[in-house]
């Protein structure tokens, strides 16, 4: 097809505007964790999304925020070298939420970006009345004078997302697609399983924990002779009280990530899983330069 197009697209904003469930809705599968929790995702996460008119690749990043740690400048560092890359911009404001100064800010900071076309999503419609929608759209189209579009949408029932797509696609330059079809991330299937632990483990715990875990899978291995792969992680925590919050009293807590983390796991391989989680402490590591190079960032 000579005038198929294709190009890379992020979604910025506030924490919780729904960038990963977006990005997950888009390709059709789970390539990245959801959580309430802010800075969830921690690398840039490729994603996929093949149609007829062409192939976009959405790079779903950190949110931008203030870093208070090594890991933070990282990842905003990581957001900066994106945000310059892209072909198109897109930043999302949640429906059910007036905008406010975090969305005027980053609706500012695009500026820094000139490359990049800017789209203007509202998320979460199925959240908000049809009153709040319109006067979301409003508030959203007077951020900026720039945006190519202004689309509202819903991630969690599909509403709008093939206009989103169709959007997206005529904006991004003519040329090949850039990934072999049936392809749907970059990420390694020990990538995957890793967030896949991290998101159960991040289930349900509060204030600083979030930010302390991180999961290393340290081996996969097909059982001979069975429909059985076992795999054999670390939680990595920060500190001693933290591991007594990830295993829980008498291993109860972490029995149930497991679980869920299996749940989730098993569809990915195509088969049964044998789940063996170590809870480990590697002190302040968010802080230390040579052990975030251990854990990859």
């Amino acid at each position: 097809m000579t005038d198929a197009r294709s190009g890379f697209v992020t979604f910025v904003g506030r924490p919780n505007v729904g960038k990963s469930t977006l990005t997950n809705a888009l390709v059709g599968e789970k390539v990245a964790i959801t959580s309430d929790k802010p800075q969830t995702t921690r690398r840039a996460i490729r994603g996929i999304v093949n149609r007829p008119a062409g192939q976009l690749v959405i790079v779903d990043t950190p949110g931008i925020h203030k870093p208070r740690t090594l890991l933070g400048q990282r990842l905003n560092d990581l957001v900066e070298q994106v945000l310059s890359d892209v072909d198109v911009i897109g930043m999302c404001v949640p429906a059910d939420e007036k905008v406010g100064p975090g969305d005027r800010r980053i609706a500012e900071s695009l500026d820094g970006y000139a490359r990049a076309k800017k789209v203007a999503i509202v998320t979460k419609t199925d959240a908000a009345t049809r009153d709040q929608v319109t006067e979301r759209l409003l508030e959203v189209d007077a951020l900026r004078e720039d945006w190519a579009a202004v689309i509202p949408l819903s991630a969690s029932t599909d509403l709008q997302l093939d206009v989103l797509v169709d959007e997206l696609l005529a904006l991004m330059p003519t040329g090949p697609a850039l990934y072999p079809e049936g392809v749907v991330t970059d990420e390694t299937v020990e990538d995957r399983i890793a967030e896949i632990i991290r998101e159960a483990a991040l289930d349900g715990v509060r204030d600083e924990l979030p930010h302390s875990i991180a999961v290393v899978v340290d081996d996969i291995v097909p059982r001979e002779d069975s429909d059985l792969t076992d795999i054999y992680a670390d939680i990595v925590v920060e500190r001693d009280s933290q591991k007594g919050i990830i295993i829980g009293h008498r291993g109860a807590r972490l029995r149930e990530v497991g679980a869920t983390a299996r749940s989730g796991i098993e569809p990915l391989l195509g088969s049964r899983v044998f789940l063996s989680l170590h809870v480990r402490v590697a002190k302040e590591w968010q802080r230390d330069p040579k052990q975030l190079g251990r854990l990859g960032f």
